[in-house]
C-alpha cells in the first residue's frame, strides 16, 4: 500500500509528508512543558521547521529537475523517514542549517551537467559549502565534491580551479568582519570544532542502537545497488549519480570524524541514501518485495521515533 501511494508524484503526497514532518517535529520539540519555552525559542523552532520543509522540497527539486528518479515521490518520503528515525536531528539547529546549505550546493553541482554557466555554479556551491562549515566545520569536506565536479565537466579551464579559493576568501573576509562587529568570541569558539574525533561511545540506549542498525542496513543496500545500477543509466546522467555516491561517502566521513557526534550527524547522508534507495526500488519488479522493504523501514522509523519520544 505504501509503495502504491508514493509510486506517483502527486501533490497530495507532498502535502501528506509535509504535514507528518510538521507533526513529528513539533511533538519532539514540545515534548517538555510548553509553558517553559520562551518566545525566542518558539521563533527558533519555527525557523528550523521552515528549513526542514525547505530541505524536503530542495531534495525533490534535485531528483526531478536532474532526472535522478522516475515520476514518484519515494525520495521525498524516504528523506522524511530518515529524519524521524533519528529524532535528535529535529532538535539540532546547526545540523539542520548546514545540511540545508549542503543541499543547495549539491543542487548547483549536479546541474553542472548542462554546462550552462559552470563558473557561477562552482562559485555558488563553494560559497554554500564554506558557509555550512561555519555551523559544522567538517562540512568543509564537501568542497571535494566541487573539485570532482570540475574534473567531470570543466577541468580544461584553469580558472575553474581557482573559483573555490575565491569563494573561501569571500566567506573568510565576511565572517571576520561579522565576528569583529557582532560576535568577538566566534573565531575562538569556532576553532574548537576543528577536531578529529573517532569516539563512538555516544550510544545511550537500545533505541539508538536499533535505529542506526536499521539505517546502516538500508544505506548498504542503497549504496551497493546504486553501484550495480549505474552502468545501466543514461550516459549523460552518470556524472550526476557519481556526485550522489560521492556526497554519500563524504557525508559518512563527516559523521565519522566529527567531535561530540551522535546519530543525527548522519543527516548529510540522508538525501544521497534516499536517492540511491529510490533508484533501487524502481528496479524491483515484484510489488510485494518493494512493499516489504519500504514497509519495514517506515514501520521501524515510526516505532523508534515514538519510543525515543517518551
Amino acid at each position: 500500500m505504501i509503495t502504491s501511494v508514493f509510486s506517483k508524484s502527486r501533490p497530495i503526497n507532498y502535502i501528506l509528508i509535509t504535514t507528518l514532518l510538521v507533526i513529528c517535529f513539533l511533538l519532539f520539540q514540545f515534548r517538555t512543558n510548553f509553558s517553559s519555552i520562551s518566545t525566542y525559542e518558539i521563533a527558533r523552532i519555527g525557523f528550523l521547521l521552515v528549513l526542514l520543509i525547505g530541505s524536503l522540497f530542495i531534495t525533490n527539486f534535485i531528483t526531478k529537475k536532474n532526472g535522478l528518479s522516475k515520476d514518484n515521490s519515494y525520495t521525498f518520503f524516504l528523506f522524511f523517514i530518515f529524519l524521524i528515525l533519528f529524532p535528535k536531528t529535529l532538535a539540532n539547529g546547526s545540523l539542520i542549517v548546514s545540511n540545508g546549505l549542503i543541499l543547495l550546493a549539491i543542487r548547483r553541482l549536479i546541474s553542472m551537467q548542462s554546462l550552462i554557466t559552470p563558473k557561477e555554479k562552482i562559485f555558488d556551491a563553494s560559497i554554500w559549502i564554506f558557509v555550512a562549515s561555519l555551523f559544522n566545520f567538517w562540512c568543509i569536506l564537501f568542497i571535494i565534491l566541487v573539485f570532482l565536479s570540475i574534473i567531470f565537466h570543466v577541468s580544461r579551464d584553469y580558472r575553474n580551479w581557482i573559483i573555490p579559493f575565491i569563494a573561501l576568501f569571500t566567506v573568510v573576509i565576511i565572517t571576520a568582519m561579522f565576528s569583529l562587529a557582532f560576535y568577538p568570541t566566534f573565531i575562538q569558539e569556532y576553532s574548537k570544532q576543528i577536531v578529529v574525533d573517532f569516539d563512538f561511545k555516544y550510544f545511550e540506549n537500545i533505541f539508538q542502537n536499533v535505529a542506526i542498525a536499521i539505517y546502516i542496513l538500508t544505506a548498504i543496500i542503497a549504496f551497493f545497488s546504486m553501484l550495480f545500477i549505474l552502468p545501466n543509466k543514461l550516459s549523460n546522467l552518470h556524472s550526476a549519480y557519481r556526485k550522489v555516491i560521492f556526497s554519500f561517502v563524504i557525508g559518512l566521513a563527516v559523521y565519522f570524524i566529527s567531535p561530540n557526534k551522535d546519530n543525527s550527524y548522519l543527516i548529510y547522508t540522508f538525501v544521497p541514501t534516499a536517492i540511491m534507495l529510490t533508484n533501487y526500488l524502481e528496479t524491483v519488479q515484484k510489488y510485494w518485495v518493494k512493499e516489504v522493504i519500504v514497509g519495514i523501514i517506515a514501520t521501524a522509523s515510526f516505532v523508534t521515533y515514538i519510543l525515543q519520544l517518551v
